[in-house]
């Protein structure tokens, strides 16, 4: 979402952001509805955390893990 924007400035300072009008629409209806949003919140904060996570757990360290009182 908003790969594609258009910067304007005046006099080196920026005042607009132009994006694609099916863009525009996907945001306004992301952000009215709040279900919508939580789970794009979600998501977001998911790939953040994948991003800085560098070990990965087999199925089964999982299960003792979560088995270990």
């Amino acid at each position: 979402m908003l790969e594609n924007v258009q910067i304007i400035s005046d006099n080196g300072v920026d005042k607009f952001a132009v994006i694609n009008f099916r863009e525009y629409l996907d945001i306004k209806a992301l952000l009215s509805d709040t279900s919508k949003l939580e789970d794009y919140l979600d998501y977001l904060h998911i790939k953040k955390v994948k991003k800085q996570t560098k070990k990965m757990f087999s199925l089964e360290e999982v299960k003792r893990e979560l088995s270990a009182d």
